[in-house]
């Protein structure tokens, strides 16, 4: 029998965190100290949160596993970041990941803190089999269209990685390329492996973004990654316009 009432309630939330056995979860469940029922009921609360996102992560993996199923085993996800903004480049990760990758509570980026991103941002380049970013500059942006640019750097991000994939998820899009490939609407909440890609594409442009601010400090780029907001519209007005903005975007060739 686990001596419960000897244990500090610190060594028992200690323990808690870890994971607990049976016999000591029931043995606290007896235990009327205040401090021992919130931390029990923090541990289930914890314990739930992590089944529910054991089960989203398996669900997103399911194209993943139909494909492994399939032969394919070099499944690319790829997807990009920096299409609405009105300034700086669209960024594209290309992203293989290992057959027991598991990292739960990953999902499109845009639902995660700039905390979470970075540390799954850091997690998937670790132990990706590849991973690829590719750039289209504003100028090329401004060629090609946004559409057309965001599949160059797709296509960039795909030739960067240092292992040829067999088989390409991507997020609503198609590439011109010979890869068999498959596209997903709202793929980086359907999909583990264009989710990690958004995820890297993330981290990846807002670290360009905040260099950027540091060249060119009056436009804030650091704080709205080159979106029109009101503090962005209102530099482009006071301090003109850079080669990092999109010259056929409305609210910057208003201005020219």
């Amino acid at each position: 029998m686990i001596e419960i009432k000897k244990m500090s309630v610190s060594k028992i939330k200690e323990k808690l965190h870890d994971t607990a056995d049976p016999e000591f979860i029931r043995a606290l469940e007896d235990d009327t100290r205040k401090g021992v029922q919130v931390a029990l009921r923090s541990y289930y609360k914890r314990i739930a949160e992590e089944k529910v996102l054991a089960k989203q992560f398996a669900t997103m993996n399911t194209y993943e596993d139909n494909l492994k199923h399939n032969g394919f085993k070099a499944i690319a996800g790829i997807d990009e970041v920096g299409r609405g903004p009105l300034a700086g480049p669209v960024i594209a990760a290309s992203v293989i990941l290992p057959y027991d990758f598991y990292l739960p509570g990953l999902t499109d980026s845009k639902k995660l803190s700039k905390d979470k991103r970075e540390q799954f941002a850091s997690i998937i380049k670790k132990t990706a089999e590849a991973v690829g970013i590719g750039v289209a500059t504003a100028k090329e942006i401004d060629h090609y269209n946004i559409y057309e640019a965001t599949k160059i750097a797709m296509q960039r991000a795909i030739i960067d990685m240092k292992k040829e994939a067999d088989y390409l998820l991507l997020d609503a899009m198609t590439l011109p390329v010979t890869t068999e490939q498959m596209s997903l609407i709202k793929g980086d909440s359907k999909s583990v492996s264009i989710a990690a890609a958004s995820v890297v594409a993330k981290v990846e442009r807002d670290q360009y973004m905040t260099r950027l601010a540091g060249t060119l400090p009056e436009y804030g780029f650091d704080k709205h990654m080159g979106y029109g907001t009101k503090d962005h519209l209102t530099a482009l007005r006071t301090a003109g316009i850079t080669k990092e903005h999109r010259k056929s975007f409305a609210p910057v060739k208003d201005l020219m």
